[in-house]
C-alpha cells in the first residue's frame, strides 16, 4: 500500500489540478505555517519554499513559523490546538506524525484524529552506507558478514526515535540482523563517526550522505526508496536485494487542525499541488536531497495510517524509547 501511494504521489500534479477552480473558499487574513523544528534544516526549508507561490495563488502571505521542542510534539500541539479556519498549516514529517505517537505516552493529543490532512510534499529516502574497512562491497556481502558475526557491527543514529535510528531498526527486522546502535546528538556527528570507522554503519538521508560517498569516505550499498535514486543509479534498492519489506521513506506533509472546513482543504491542496508543479521548487528541493510529491487529502489520510502501523510495529519489536 505504502508503495502504491508513493507512485500516485509521484504523477505529475499538473494532471490534478481541476478541483481549483471550483474551489471558492479564500483565506481572509495571512496565513501561518508551522514548523516543528528549527530553521535551516530541510523541513524547514521545504516550507519557506512552498509559502511564496501558495501565498501568491492564496491573495494572502504565508509566514513560516518555527516551533521547536518535544521532538517535534510543541509544533504540532500549537497547530492541533488553533482554530480550524484554515489560516493554520502544518509541515509534519514522517516522526511528528507516525512515530511520536509510539514514543511519547502523553503527548495529549493524536495526529490522525486531531489534524485534518492536506497533502503530501515531499519525500526523503535513505542510502545503506558502511566505512571501507567493512569487507564487504556489495549488501549481499554485507548480509552475509552481519549473519556470520551478530553484534559486531555497530551503527550510529542521530538519537533515539530519529529517522536514522527507526529505519535502521526496520532494517534490522527485516533482515533478522543484530547490528549495534550508538546514538549521537544529531545526524552530522554519527555521519562523521561513519566515516571515521567509530561506527561501522549508518542509515542516512541520501542528501548528507551523498557526499561522502562521491568522495569514497564511505560505501554505498542500498538506497531505501521504491526506485533507485538518480544520484545513485548504480546502487540497489532494498527491494532488489530481497527485503521489500525494508522500504522506508522520510517525508513531509501539510495539515490543518482537524474541522477545518472542507473547502478550505480542497483549496489548500489545490494551490499544494500547483506550487509543487513549477520548476523553481522542485530545483530547490533537490538541492536539500527532497522529491516533490503530491497526494489528494484522502491518499494522505492512507497513507499516515498505514505510516502509522509499520513504525508502530518497529517501535514495538526494536523496544524503541526516547530519553
Amino acid at each position: 500500500m505504502i508503495r502504491t501511494t508513493r507512485r500516485a504521489a509521484l504523477a505529475l500534479p499538473a494532471l490534478l489540478l481541476p478541483s481549483l477552480a471550483s474551489a471558492q473558499w479564500a483565506p481572509t487574513r495571512p496565513l501561518r505555517f508551522v514548523v516543528p523544528f528549527a530553521a535551516g534544516g530541510a523541513t524547514d526549508i521545504v516550507a519557506r519554499v512552498l509559502s511564496d507561490p501558495m501565498g501568491e495563488r492564496l491573495g494572502q502571505s504565508v509566514a513560516v513559523d518555527n516551533r521547536t521542542g518535544a521532538g517535534g510534539n510543541v509544533g504540532v500541539e500549537n497547530v492541533v490546538r488553533s482554530a480550524p479556519d484554515g489560516m493554520t498549516l502544518l509541515m509534519g514529517t514522517t516522526g511528528t506524525l507516525t512515530i511520536n505517537p509510539h514514543l511519547y505516552a502523553n503527548m495529549g493529543f493524536n495526529p490522525l484524529t486531531d489534524l485534518a490532512p492536506i497533502g503530501l510534499a515531499f519525500a526523503t529516502d535513505h542510502v545503506l552506507i558502511v566505512n571501507p574497512q567493512v569487507q564487504a562491497q556489495t549488501a549481499q556481502e554485507f548480509l552475509a558478514l552481519v549473519r556470520a558475526q551478530p553484534g559486531r557491527l555497530s551503527y550510529g543514529s542521530g538519537g533515539n526515535g530519529s529517522s536514522t535510528h527507526t529505519v535502521v531498526e526496520l532494517f534490522k527486522l527485516v533482515a533478522q540482523v543484530d547490528i549495534q546502535h550508538v546514538p549521537y546528538r544529531g545526524s552530522a556527528p554519527a555521519l562523521n563517526d561513519t566515516v571515521a570507522g567509530n561506527v561501522q554503519v549508518m542509515l542516512d538521508q541520501v542528501a548528507s550522505a551523498l557526499p561522502q560517498i562521491q568522495a569514497g569516505r564511505v560505501r554505498a550499498l542500498a538506497v531505501t526508496g521504491a526506485r533507485r535514486h538518480p544520484a545513485l543509479p548504480n546502487v540497489p534498492t532494498v527491494a532488489e536485494i530481497g527485503l521489500a519489506a525494508a522500504e522506508a521513506t522520510s517525508w513531509g506533509a501539510v495539515m490543518a487542525p482537524a474541522g477545518t472546513p472542507p473547502a478550505a482543504i480542497e483549496r489548500l491542496n489545490a494551490v499544494l499541488r500547483e506550487a509543487l508543479t513549477l520548476q523553481p521548487v522542485r530545483e530547490r528541493l533537490t538541492q536539500v536531497g527532497a522529491e516533490a510529491v503530491t497526494s489528494s487529502p484522502a491518499e494522505l489520510a492512507a497513507y499516515l495510517r498505514a505510516e502509522t502501523e509499520k513504525w508502530g510495529r518497529v517501535v514495538r519489536e526494536a523496544r524503541i524509547t526516547v530519553n
